[in-house]
């Protein structure tokens, strides 16, 4: 198979899964709650507060990145519940049975998954400007924002794709996705330094894929931003994470229908 048809086949089952959006548009209202609560609540109580100590940086521009980072997490940690709901209904078979590659049907969804995502950084960068952060505003660092949403959220939704296919179903999934979700998220970089955890946790967050992904995220986000890892390294263990879990999702995705 040629890579323009693989490509092709990739794009057809991403159109397909974002074209849902149209049909159910409060889904992406509904995802304006949670980085609201965060930024507006806990972001300017710990601003105000001065609990976390972030250099030179605000508290709240610190926090900005990390906040849609989490957003884009939860997003796309819960997209295995669709995917059980249409085996249920019989859409997933006709999949399954399409001439598709295996590949493309597993990096289709990533790639939806990766634009609702976006629909995250458009709330949380006009809640970032009404509370004065310091947010960069150009194509570039615009560009690298769309490109670290897009990769973080296409591991975490094959990562979800995975779990999907070992658990098989919808109120099994939903819970092991909320014990997730959380852990994830604290054993990031996302609302304090790394500097602040004990050493066991700092092992955990090291490898992390949130930590990288909040990492270039604040690089491409806020003004005088600098990388603890290299935007290299960041891109490079995403790009690693999300290799291996496709390579896992692409030859676990037909045991779903079993």
């Amino acid at each position: 198979m040629g890579i323009p048809t693989f490509l092709r086949q990739t794009l057809a089952v991403a159109e397909a899964d974002i074209r849902k959006l149209r049909h159910d548009p409060w889904e992406l209202g509904s995802r304006m709650v949670q980085p609201m609560l965060w930024l507006l609540i806990f972001g300017e109580v710990f601003a105000h507060s001065r609990a976390i100590p972030t250099g030179s940086m605000g508290y709240l521009d610190f926090m900005a990145p990390g906040i849609l980072a989490q957003s884009v997490l939860f997003v796309a940690i819960f997209y295995g519940v669709s995917i059980i709901w249409e085996r249920d209904l019989g859409v997933l078979q006709k999949f399954l049975v399409s001439p598709a590659a295996r590949p493309a049907l597993v990096l289709g969804r990533a790639l939806a998954s990766g634009v609702r995502g976006l629909s995250q950084a458009l709330i949380v960068f006009v809640l970032a400007i009404l509370l004065g952060v310091k947010l960069r505003i150009g194509v570039l660092p615009v560009a690298g924002v769309i490109v670290t949403i897009v990769l973080g959220s296409a591991i975490f939704c094959t990562f979800s794709l995975i779990v999907a296919c070992m658990v098989k179903t919808r109120e099994r999934f939903m819970g092991i996705g909320q014990i997730m979700t959380m852990p994830l998220f604290f054993a990031s970089n996302a609302i304090y330094p790394i500097a602040m955890m004990p050493d066991w946790l700092q092992s955990i967050a090291t490898f992390n894929p949130l930590t990288y992904q909040v990492d270039a995220l604040r690089v491409f986000m806020i003004e005088g931003a600098q990388s603890a890892y290299g935007l290299g390294v960041d891109f490079g263990v995403q790009l690693a994470v999300l290799a291996l879990l496709t390579a896992v999702a692409t030859n676990r995705y037909p045991t779903i229908v079993q």
